[in-house]
């Protein structure tokens, strides 16, 4: 679909939409925070933007149609109300689609990956002429250097301390979009935890395709892994939490497992992807271990903290899946009784080697088993929030609930906690879990005697 009236020249105002995984909410982060640097600020609540950016996820089915439903959203909504936007493509879509998209939508005006969004001011400049601007390009660090100074909106920030993957699963794109495994370097990533902490954030997250892959020396020139950053993290004044994801088994060491029995602000959660429970599939993912191997390292974890909420990531349908390695999944949830899991249907990514791969499942045989997954996961999830009542934790207040008095925040085991008081965003509160539901807790505000 074509706009029929033109884009703004220089767009005074914008709108980032990102969708995925925390990376891609980080990097539109960042994007808002270079267009901030350029005077463009962000579109009132109800008001059409100048710049609207699809940060974009190729890892759902049918990911690029979406893109291109949302174009034709933007445009027909341009076209009425008679101020077409500048659009920018950004995210894995772009950098697997790039070429295809300019072809295919010529309202679209840039389209920039995941590693070049730091040229996204350039790239405006070019927009601003009439001209169309496409930058896939993968350096390996660059981007960061060139990104402006943190800014904080919450008491909870991420930030980005690995990209890429070099694992290679047989369902995965992220290879292919991200690139190989890249680490930052130490002495950035504390500077820029110092900065979110000093704009306002207690909480952050640290971010990766493969967190647990970070490598780099730390300030005395030591060889460090994720549990050296996060033993230097923890000694930063100001920050009171500390969590990673998303990490893969086989990255696990046992500096890191200790840690979580070693570091007070490391909170007690780990998702650790697992995707299936058949070893036959698991080998046919490339996922380079084994469902025992897994199980033990959780084993680990809980013997070094045992509190240890624990959370993972499930594909159903994956070619050639049989009923009864479907029953194996089933029976490692019921072993792991995760606090929390995703669980998706497989969908064929163009190019990996199992989009080609025989054995394709049967869509209402996916949904079917999907069902039974989600239904086993929910009902450990609710099991474990009423395991939960009765104890006392503190709970980071993140924003207001729906009733005057009313705020939410997340418990050290990362549920969702809804409480009462006279309180304020980014306070840490002592709270009573008093009550249970399948996706969040009811707390009651500890009283000092």
């Amino acid at each position: 679909m074509k706009p029929t009236s033109s884009p703004p020249k220089t767009p005074r105002t914008y709108r980032v939409k990102s969708f995925g995984c925390q990376m891609n909410v980080y990097d539109g982060e960042r994007m808002a925070e270079l267009l901030g640097e350029r005077g463009i600020a962000p579109a009132p609540e109800g008001e059409e933007a100048d710049l609207v950016i699809l940060n974009t996820c190729h890892i759902r089915e049918k990911a690029a149609e979406k893109v291109y439903s949302d174009i034709g959203r933007l445009v027909k909504a341009g076209n009425k109300a008679g101020k077409s936007p500048l659009i920018a493509v950004a995210g894995c879509v772009a950098q697997a689609e790039g070429e295809e998209i300019m072809a295919r939508a010529p309202a679209v005006s840039i389209v920039v990956g995941p590693q070049a969004y730091h040229r996204l001011p350039e790239m405006l400049d070019k927009a601003a002429k009439g001209e169309r601007a496409t930058d896939t390009d993968m350096p390996a660090i660059a981007k960061f250097d060139a990104l402006p100074a943190r800014k904080k909106r919450g008491p909870s920030a991420f930030l980005t301390v690995q990209e890429g993957c070099d694992k290679f699963c047989t369902y995965c794109v992220v290879p292919y979009t991200r690139g190989a495994e890249i680490s930052r370097p130490f002495s950035h990533l504390i500077a820029e935890a110092q900065k979110l902490i000093e704009a306002g954030a207690k909480e952050i997250t640290l971010l990766g395709q493969n967190v647990n892959a970070w490598v780099g020396e730390d300030d005395k020139g030591h060889r460090a892994g994720l549990a050296g950053l996060i033993h230097a993290l923890a000694r930063i004044d100001g920050l009171e939490r500390i969590r990673y994801t998303t990490s893969h088994p086989n990255d696990m060491d046992e500096a890191l497992i200790a840690a979580h029995g070693e570091v007070a602000k490391l909170m007690p959660y780990l998702h650790l992807p697992v995707q299936s429970g058949s070893d036959r599939v698991l080998k046919a993912m490339n996922r380079q271990h084994t469902a025992e191997s897994y199980l033990r390292l959780l084993e680990k974890f809980r013997a070094a903290r045992p509190d240890i909420a624990l959370s993972g990531d499930f594909i159903v349908g994956f070619p050639g899946e049989t009923e009864a390695e479907f029953e194996d999944t089933l029976r490692m949830v019921d072993e792991v009784r995760y606090a929390h899991a995703f669980s998706f249907k497989y969908s064929p990514r163009p190019g990996t080697p199992a989009a080609t791969m025989e054995g394709q499942i049967a869509p209402a045989v996916m949904d079917e088993r999907l069902q039974r997954l989600q239904a086993r996961i929910a009902h450990h999830q609710f099991a474990f929030n009423q395991a939960s009542i009765g104890q006392t934790c503190s709970v980071l207040v993140e924003r207001t609930g729906k009733l005057p008095g009313q705020w939410l925040g997340k418990s050290p085991w990362l549920q969702s906690v809804w409480f009462e008081g006279d309180h304020a965003i980014g306070d840490l509160v002592e709270v009573e879990l008093a009550e249970a539901g399948p996706n969040s807790v009811m707390g009651i505000i500890e009283r000092s005697s």
